[in-house]
Formats: structure tokens, C-alpha cells, sequence
């Protein structure tokens, strides 16, 4: 690959879903010759943003083999370590490259799994609205006792996909004083400090999702996965909103044959109105909108990387690259 000498230009096609004002840009303008934004690009528009043979920026927008045929950009950035929303075939035979970021919101995600955790365990939700509603104002009593509250300490933690984020909040797990179990492959015998998947969610008492969606992994938490769980376990899903079977999830939710459930995903997002889990009536189900990873200091690591990666495109160098 040639060291690109000439001047280079980028576009960021859908800034906003980094950016909410809050971050410095100023890595990614240090790394090019000249450098323009926009907050979110339509799909009709996006040919037209494109410079050309200079680099592209996107965290969700849509590159198919037709936009990268036309517009045939020197370097497509990902804000992100998905690369699902690009077709890397084309983009491979084009000879064009593909670079992701990795490792930018560990923290983020880890804290984000843990607030879920707490959340549910003491009710937080549950004991704000009843405070608000004058609940303690009224009370016979110095405290408020109407939702049960348990300690972390001594419970199980099992982890579904046991990379790098399932192993921040397995560390911190620890620090709680909690068990930590790490399940298998469905379908795999367990490997040494592992345990079979099904045993891991009788055991838990809080069962975390980290792993990729796969065909194999798709609707993995599913009508008979829930079925083996504790009556009062709780299912965190940080990763991918269809690695769990939504449908079979607000059921089981509905009849309280699991504890809760805190997710910040979801299988189509934005959900749309009609998704089972946003049923105001599932008052065990907390749902954030796909947050985890955007602790602001997570979202300035991944200007960070990205600059770094369009730097070590323009000096030959592969860093990151997918392609």
C-alpha cells in the first residue's frame, strides 16, 4: 500500500451518534488536510458526502458494495467495532481499506452492566418513584421497607462471552464479593474453568450477556433458557438485543418466572413501539437506550483511536484493519 503523500480529506457522515457536543475533535483535523461533519446522513446522501479517495467516517451509516462502487473512498473509519454495516467484500475487492476501534468503552459498558445490577438489586427505580410519590413523607417509620432489597455479596455471577468486557465485569463482580462462573458454548463440552451452559444459568443468580451475535448465538436466551433459571435471577444484556428472544423475555418477565431483567439493547433499534419489553406493565424489566458504551471520556477514546487509525493509513501502516 502506498503512503498516501497528497492532500486527504474526510467526512464524518453521522457524527451525532458520537458527538453530542461534549467531545474535541481536534485529532481527527490534525489528521487530514481538511475535515467536515454531519450530524446523520440519509442514505439517499451519502454518495454525495463521500470525498473522493479520501476517508470515511461512520458509526451506523450503511456502506454497500453500490455506494463503495461509486464513490470508492480511500479509507472507510468505523466509530465503532462492529463491522456488520459495511460490505467488506466489496470494499476488499475495491481496494479499499477497513478500519475498526477496539477496546475504546471497556469501562463504560463494565459500569453500565454493574448500575443495571444495582439498580435491580435495590429497587433504586422502584424506592425514587415512592419517595417522590410521598411514600417516606407518610411513613409510620424512619425508612421505607416495600421492596426487597439483597446483597451482591455471596451471589452468583455467570458470564456469557468471556472477552474482554465479560472479563471487566467478572473483575469487578469480584470486588462485590461475588461468585463468578463462566458459561460455555451452548452445545460444547466445558473446557477447563468453564461451565456448561446450562448449568451456569441454573446456578446464576445474575446472568450477564457479553458475546457477539452469531447465527449460533442468535435467540441464544431463549423460552427454554429462561426456563432454567432462578425465579428470582436477574438477566443483564449489555452486548446484542437478539442474542434473547424477546417475546419468550416480556412472558417470562410478565410471569415473574425470572427475577428482572436490565438491558441495554434491543433487537431492532430504535425499537419500535410495539416491542414487548417496553410494555410500561413489565415493572421488572429496566431498559436503557443503548448507552453502555457512551461514557463521554469512552466517547473521546474513540476519536482518539480513529484519528490513529486514519494516521497510520496515510503513513502505510496497518492498524485495526478489518479488510
Amino acid at each position: 500500500m502506498p503512503r498516501q503523500t497528497g492532500p486527504v480529506s474526510a467526512v464524518f457522515l453521522d457524527l451525532a451518534t458520537v458527538d453530542r457536543g461534549d467531545l474535541d475533535l481536534t485529532p481527527l483535523r490534525k489528521t487530514v488536510d481538511t475535515f467536515e461533519s454531519w450530524p446523520v446522513t440519509a442514505a439517499d446522501d451519502v454518495i454525495a458526502r463521500i470525498p473522493n479517495a479520501g476517508v470515511v467516517i461512520i458509526n451506523k451509516t450503511r456502506l454497500d458494495a453500490d455506494i463503495l462502487e461509486t464513490a470508492r473512498p480511500g479509507l472507510i473509519c468505523l466509530a465503532a467495532t462492529g463491522t456488520d454495516n459495511v460490505d467488506l467484500a466489496a470494499a476488499r475487492e475495491l481496494g479499499i481499506g477497513v478500519a475498526n476501534i477496539r477496546d475504546y468503552c471497556t469501562d463504560s459498558v463494565a459500569q453500565h452492566a454493574f448500575a443495571l445490577i444495582l439498580a435491580l438489586t435495590v429497587h433504586l427505580i422502584d424506592y425514587r418513584h415512592s419517595v417522590r410519590a410521598g411514600d417516606w413523607t407518610h411513613s409510620k417509620t424512619f425508612s421505607v421497607l416495600d421492596f426487597p432489597i439483597r446483597e451482591l455479596a455471596g451471589k452468583t455471577l455467570a458470564i456469557v462471552g468471556y472477552g474482554t468486557l465479560g472479563r471487566a465485569v467478572a473483575e469487578r463482580a469480584r470486588v462485590f464479593g461475588m461468585r463468578v462462573i463462566v458459561a460455555e458454548r451452548k452445545g460444547q463440552p466445558p473446557r477447563p474453568g468453564r461451565v456448561d451452559f446450562e448449568q451456569a444459568l441454573a446456578e446464576a443468580d445474575v446472568l450477564s450477556l457479553h458475546a457477539p451475535l452469531t447465527e449460533e448465538t442468535r435467540a441464544l436466551i431463549d423460552a427454554d433458557a429462561l426456563a432454567l433459571m432462578k425465579r428470582d435471577a436477574l438477566l443483564i444484556n449489555t452486548a446484542r438485543g437478539a442474542l434473547v428472544d424477546e417475546a419468550a423475555l416480556a412472558r417470562a418477565l410478565a410471569r415473574h418466572e425470572i427475577g428482572a431483567a436490565g438491558l441495554d439493547v434491543l433487537s431492532s433499534e430504535p425499537p419500535p413501539a410495539g416491542n414487548p419489553l417496553l410494555d410500561p406493565a413489565l415493572d421488572n424489566c429496566l431498559v436503557t437506550p443503548h448507552i453502555a458504551w457512551a461514557a463521554r471520556e469512552a466517547r473521546q477514546r474513540a476519536i482518539t483511536e480513529i484519528a490513529a487509525n486514519i494516521t497510520a493509513w496515510r503513513a502505510s501502516q496497518r492498524r485495526n484493519r478489518v479488510d
